[in-house]
């Protein structure tokens, strides 16, 4: 395996936009449950290229937020893939879901209650086997999936009645797809700076990435972390309004509430990269000129 991906694997997972105000009765499903929920994905998913059903398909009966997807080195996959290698026997067109015993689910598996919620929730699955069979799947599916991937009404269904939820639409995507979907609606959120080193993290977990973009904070990621420069006052207006040299008590008050906002923009970019699994270093900067030695 690399860090991008198990080696030979599709990701993807079955995403369940809800209706407004839903809130989910059950997170996670009993064996039986998410057994009859893979069976469906299965049938979808070789409804889409006819290859798959070749291939072994591994998923568990619980849905997740964007962002427990969304990490460096797919974790939830990652742990989907390496519970489903200690089964035993021929992988080639099996179906292994993971359901919930006296209420846990195995392994690493548990929804972070912190993220539910939310409007979109995910069903992860993993597809793999036969390289050149995978190959071609995966590209049917990149090329695919977007634009065609909705469904099958009785998965939708049956996702709606187990889990408790009221779907309004279901449909499949490629983990790039979610990928590319997020970026749209980060950028709808005004967030789109911060988007490069999000995707540098999930992507290229070993590249390098810098955000020097107008008035943002500075985020440095490198070495599988992301630094924020954290500038004293003073160091902040050096960088960001130099002009304001000789301001009066007014001006005062602007900077202050203009620093006040600096810093908040600071703890949502924070919280966001720290959400998506990429670790916060704040690093003290008492002047501009050598905060990005500081950060390097």
């Amino acid at each position: 395996m690399n860090d991008a991906a198990p080696d030979l694997q599709l990701l993807g997972a079955l995403a369940l936009e809800l209706a407004p105000g839903t809130g989910a009765a059950r997170d996670a499903l009993d064996q039986d449950a998410a057994g009859a929920l893979a069976a469906r994905m299965a049938q979808d998913l070789a409804g889409f290229a006819a290859e798959a059903s070749a291939l072994q398909l591994v998923t568990v009966g619980a849905h997740y937020d964007v962002v427990e997807l969304l990490r460096p080195g797919w974790p939830l996959h990652r742990e989907l893939d390496q519970l489903a290698a200690r089964a035993p026997g021929d992988a080639a067109g099996r179906i292994i879901a993971f359901g919930a015993h006296e209420g846990t689910l195995p392994g690493a598996l548990t929804p972070q209650a912190e993220y539910a919620g939310g409007p979109l929730r995910l069903v992860p699955f993993v597809l793999g086997g036969d390289a050149e069979v995978t190959s071609r799947v995966g590209d049917a599916f990149e090329r695919d999936l977007m634009e065609r991937g909705m469904a099958g009404a009785a998965t939708a269904l049956l996702a709606q009645e187990a889990f408790g939820l009221r779907v309004e639409h279901a449909r499949y995507l490629t983990l790039h797809d979610l990928a590319a979907m997020m970026a749209l609606q980060y950028e709808h959120a005004g967030l789109a700076p911060l988007w490069p080193v999000l995707e540098a993290a999930m992507l290229q977990p070993d590249a390098e990435e810098w955000l020097e973009q107008g008035p943002e904070p500075i985020v440095h990621y490198a070495d599988r972390e992301a630094r924020i420069a954290l500038f004293t006052p003073q160091a902040w207006r050096e960088r960001y309004h130099p002009e304001d040299a000789h301001d009066s008590v007014r001006d005062c008050a602007r900077l202050e509430r203009a620093f006040e906002m600096y810093q908040a923009r600071q703890r949502q970019f924070s919280a966001l990269l720290m959400a998506h699994g990429v670790p916060v270093t704040f690093v003290h900067c008492d002047t501009d000129t050598d905060s990005h030695a500081q950060l390097a």
